[in-house]
């Protein structure tokens, strides 16, 4: 009796065996580590192994062949996975297909080649995106101002944007920290830069730079950005035929008349803002709602718009959550006033009562931005000098999440869009 019940269950491991030809990497509340997940996702996807994403389907699942170097690296890295028969992955894929049911299957099938816009001296305190992108082990280069000078940016297909001021005004960090160190090593090193590419001022290099962005865009590349990068980099594209630098930042007084001369059909998001004119101001334009908003910490939450998966597979991958809330946090860009934002922006993330978008999309020639306000998801109120975000202690972030969803999504085979 005892053997028959060896060899009974002998045979059931090994039908389990046989049967379990499927990986699923849950991105529901019982996922131990989401960040790592995208990690292991874009692994994947290095070895020439295809990942589905299972769109709003436990939290944006990862459907992966069953393959036991797969199942390793979950383990190193303390992924969550659950090995599924045929059967199991069937059923799946058929419950996400009925056409009642606001599912999809993102096909991703190659590793977008990754590159972080970012000054050599970046101090420690500056970029979530950087951070998420090592936590998650996601290879990516680092590129700068004359990287894209040289024409290094087309072997890219995705770019972030480090916390960049794009106006040439040094992060407006001149009333607090003109005597620091880094502030001066940073304002000499750049305008060096500037005259050793034949500039004559840093906001001319920049605006250059927004401009090659742009084209990279305009042919095919994904950009995301977050905070100051974000409406710097439309405030440059507007003002091209205007200085709106004050003499402590390119040595000449800014353009009495900047406001009138501001182009907004060059910018991606935003529209009919006003400058800040004050140079001691810690702000670029009320584009961002830093200084005027009315909400306490306790409060302080966005909300994520729903999409169709079927209908709208882009802006579905980039809200994949285990939580359509998620806690705000500030920076020097914290969120956009609505009233500046386009009417063909898509807004993804919103806290409505107040008024501010904190996560949009929008579609520029063959490629896509994406803005998401604030500095660092884990981190309400970075100050310059603060330790890094550990991200061990935050491996379930919703608002790092978000970042990934960007870093992952260019992988989707593209699927015409319905009409």
């Amino acid at each position: 009796m005892r053997l028959a019940f060896i060899t009974f269950l002998f045979f059931q491991l090994l039908g389990l065996n046989v049967f379990a030809s499927s990986l699923l990497i849950p991105m529901d509340d019982s996922q131990k580590n989401h960040l790592k997940a995208y990690g292991i996702a874009y692994w994947t996807l290095q070895n020439e192994v295809e990942v589905q994403w299972l769109l709003n389907y436990r939290g944006g699942s990862f459907l992966i062949q069953n393959l036991s170097d797969i199942q390793n690296e979950c383990v190193i890295r303390g992924v969550s996975f659950e090995i599924i028969a045929d059967v199991q992955a069937t059923q799946i894929m058929n419950e996400i297909a009925q056409a009642d049911v606001n599912m999809d299957i993102a096909k991703l099938e190659k590793a977008p080649k990754i590159a972080v816009y970012t000054p050599k001296n970046k101090q420690p305190w500056d970029d979530a995106v950087t951070l998420a992108l090592t936590y998650a082990e996601i290879p990516y280069d680092l590129i700068y101002d004359p990287d894209i000078i040289e024409g290094k940016l087309s072997n890219y297909d995705w770019l972030h944007l480090h916390h960049e001021d794009f106006t040439g005004q040094y992060g407006k960090f001149y009333s607090m920290y003109k005597s620091a160190a880094w502030y001066k090593e940073q304002q000499y090193e750049t305008e060096a830069m500037a005259k050793s590419f034949g500039f004559n001022k840093v906001s001319k290099l920049k605006l250059f730079i927004v401009k090659s962005i742009k084209e990279f865009v305009l042919n095919g590349g994904f950009l995301f950005a977050m905070c100051s990068a974000t409406d710097s980099y439309d405030i440059a594209l507007s003002s091209e035929n205007t200085d709106v630098c004050e003499h402590m930042f390119d040595g000449d007084a800014a353009d009495a008349h900047m406001q009138e001369k501001l182009d907004y059909s060059q910018t991606f998001a935003f529209k009919d803002y006003t400058l800040s004119k004050n140079p001691l101001e810690y702000e670029f334009s009320n584009i961002d709602v830093s200084t005027s908003r009315k909400v306490n910490k306790d409060e302080d939450y966005f909300t994520l718009f729903e999409f169709s998966a079927k209908w709208d597979p882009i802006p579905t991958m980039l809200c994949q959550n285990h939580t359509n809330m998620i806690k705000g946090f500030m920076g020097q860009t914290t969120a956009y006033n609505k009233n500046f934002v386009k009417s063909n922006v898509l807004v993804m993330g919103e806290n409505k009562s107040a008024n501010e978008a904190r996560y949009i999309h929008g579609e520029f020639g063959k490629g896509t931005w994406t803005f998401f306000g604030g500095h660092d998801p884990e981190d309400y109120q970075h100050y310059v000098y603060d330790p890094p975000t550990e991200l061990d202690l935050h491996p379930n972030s919703p608002g790092y999440r978000l970042i990934l969803n960007n870093v992952l999504f260019p992988a989707a085979k593209k699927k015409k869009q319905k009409t």
